[in-house]
């Protein structure tokens, strides 16, 4: 039985949230600059976990996890200003807030357990 890769469903439906909400920021907010930051950062993440699931090595599966782990960070910062600057309401940034803190609890596990046991 195949165990569900649930940092990979997560963070790829995490970017499906992030596309909607820059078209949203983009069409409703005529907010362009923010918003695509948010973009690149939010679909980041969910791209590579997908890249570190076919990496060399492990060294190379905990770089594109770091790397994962450092888009989601950004992401909660533009999040964060999103939401300090009006652009989102407070119940969509709860909603988007309790995701990243997740995906970013996750990886931060699977990194430290990844370390632990490549030594």
């Amino acid at each position: 039985m195949v165990k569900d890769n649930i940092i990979k469903t997560k963070s790829f439906l995490f970017s499906v949230r992030i596309v909607n909400l820059f078209k949203f920021l983009t069409k409703e907010k005529k907010e362009y600059v923010m918003s695509k930051q948010l973009l690149r950062s939010g679909t980041a993440v969910g791209a590579l976990v997908r890249e570190a699931e076919h990496a060399e090595s492990k060294a190379d599966f905990i770089h594109k996890l770091s790397i994962a782990l450092k888009e989601a960070n950004e992401t909660e910062y533009w999040l964060d200003l999103l939401n300090e600057t009006d652009f989102l309401d407070t119940k969509d940034y709860i909603s988007y807030q309790k995701d990243i803190k997740e995906i970013l609890r996750l990886l931060i596990s699977i990194i430290k357990t990844s370390k632990q046991n490549n030594c």
